[in-house]
């Protein structure tokens, strides 16, 4: 995986990063990782690469961009947010879609965030979700309305 540019972050804004990329790294079977603000915006990306990749012929996320996978992460938080209220089920935690071809893991951070996680097919679901649970918990204190712009200003300028 390629890193993004954090030059000219802020020290939480290049931790987070940091947070995303070790997910992507070190945790086996995950492809790809975004973030997304709670009005459906990508605040983070572990995808640089991912058009690449796929002009090379490789098929290592969804079709197009890291965009595709913060667009799938919005919608699928949206349509269980929808769900519970109308189960009375309270908040939404966590979701997994398991797939022929992979797997698809959307958790609630505590500001209305969501991280979402596109996974292998032969992925150890429990560790995904495990890593995940630590990424929000490490992640969910910092992501203040100032951090999201700054985030969402650094994704515009590199898109």
């Amino acid at each position: 995986m390629t890193a993004p540019s954090t030059f000219g972050l802020s020290t939480e804004a290049r931790n987070l990063h940091w947070l995303l990329s070790n997910l992507v790294e070190e945790v086996p079977g995950v492809h790809s990782v975004t973030v997304v603000s709670s009005d459906g915006l990508m605040l983070l990306s572990s995808d640089p690469g991912l058009a690449a990749a796929r002009t090379e012929g490789r098929r290592t996320g969804p079709r197009g961009s890291s965009a595709d996978l913060a667009t799938i992460v919005s919608g699928i938080g949206s349509l269980t947010i929808g769900a519970a209220k109308l189960m009375d089920g309270g908040g939404v935690k966590q979701t997994m879609v398991a797939m022929d071809e992979g797997s698809v893991f959307v958790m609630s951070i505590s500001d209305g965030s969501l991280l979402g996680v596109h996974a292998t097919p032969d992925c150890d679901m429990s560790v995904i979700a495990y890593h995940m649970a630590l990424f929000v918990g490490r992640a969910g204190h910092v992501l203040t309305p100032e951090l999201r712009s700054e985030l969402r200003k650094s994704m515009e300028s590199t898109q």
